[in-house]
């Protein structure tokens, strides 16, 4: 699995799993176990986790399971996000929906964060959503005593545009931090990203992406949604021409752009990692990416 450098401490391995359907999938820590160690013995090596998933539970069944295997642990590039509350009485002052990016909440989920995955540092903190309320110093002065105390090792963001992007980053490049990566929602029917100008953002900067949802939620299997149908008149006869799998065909389209797009892929289904995996091994021609393209869009470019 080929890897992406984040910054001079970490680099990501290019397809990601994400765990915020952990708590969904009813697994006793050695099942679990078993999967983490199958998705590493196939170079799948970076988590990605937020505080909230699973009403603030996925983390913590993620650590039973990692405590069975702790030679894992610096093999791995465990990423997780903070900024969001939810009502929950799981925590101490989540008592309502909001964002709060006070230096003091952020250090506070980094410490649960740590106790619940079972570890000692993050290879990478996220804010998980943008805030109108948002200060750039109060986020900057966390990150300073969480780089400091090594509890963090590189920083970014999820679901900033290109204003909220700039608003932190300039803060941060007067402490010499920066944002390394941003957790955007792409695939080929939530195309934003690409068309906004935010990836190619990001691609000037060096900022990483990492893809939610690539593969639309399960949107582009639903026969009443007109635009999953588009998309897949033009996804199916390429499945047949290189015999592979839809989930293949979209890895191989979100790996043709020239930034460093990284899926975050949810399954706990380990054909369907594998189907994903071949996507890497296959080129896609500049016309099918854009019949794919166009196909999502509803109309022929300019």
């Amino acid at each position: 699995m080929e890897k992406v450098k984040i910054n001079q401490h970490v680099s990501f391995s290019k397809l990601i799993q994400g765990f915020w359907r952990a708590k969904d999938w009813n697994w006793t820590a050695q099942e679990l176990n078993r999967y983490i160690n199958e998705l590493h013995d196939r170079g799948i090596t970076t988590m990605d986790h937020a505080d909230i998933y699973g009403n603030y539970s996925c983390e913590g069944i993620f650590g039973e399971a990692l405590k069975l295997s702790p030679q894992l642990r610096e093999q791995l590039e465990i990423v997780s996000k903070c900024g969001i509350v939810l009502p929950t009485d799981r925590i101490p002052n989540a008592d309502g929906h909001r964002y709060d990016h006070s230096s003091q909440h952020i250090k506070r989920s980094v410490e649960r964060s740590l106790q619940e995955l079972n570890v000692e540092y993050l290879d990478s903190l996220l804010i998980h959503r943008p805030s109108p309320l948002m200060d750039p110093e109060e986020i900057t002065d966390a990150l300073k005593v969480l780089v400091t105390e090594g509890k963090v090792k590189s920083f970014g963001v999820s679901n900033f545009n290109k204003s909220q992007y700039d608003l932190i980053n300039r803060s941060l490049v007067c402490d010499k931090l920066h944002i390394t990566v941003n957790q955007l929602e792409v695939s080929p029917y939530t195309l934003d990203a690409l068309d906004d100008g935010i990836i190619n953002h990001m691609f000037k900067d060096d900022v990483k992406i990492m893809a939610w949802s690539p593969m639309a939620g399960g949107k582009l299997f639903d026969p009443k949604d007109e635009r999953s149908q588009r998309i897949m008149t033009v996804i199916t006869p390429l499945t047949e021409k290189y015999n592979v799998s839809t989930n293949s065909i979209i890895v191989a389209w979100l790996n043709k752009h020239p930034a460093s797009i990284m899926p975050v892929l949810g399954t706990h289904n380990i054909n369907r990692i594998d189907e994903a995996i071949d996507g890497f091994g296959l080129t896609l021609t500049d016309q099918e990416w854009f019949d794919i393209y166009t196909a999502s869009l509803g109309h022929d470019i300019a």
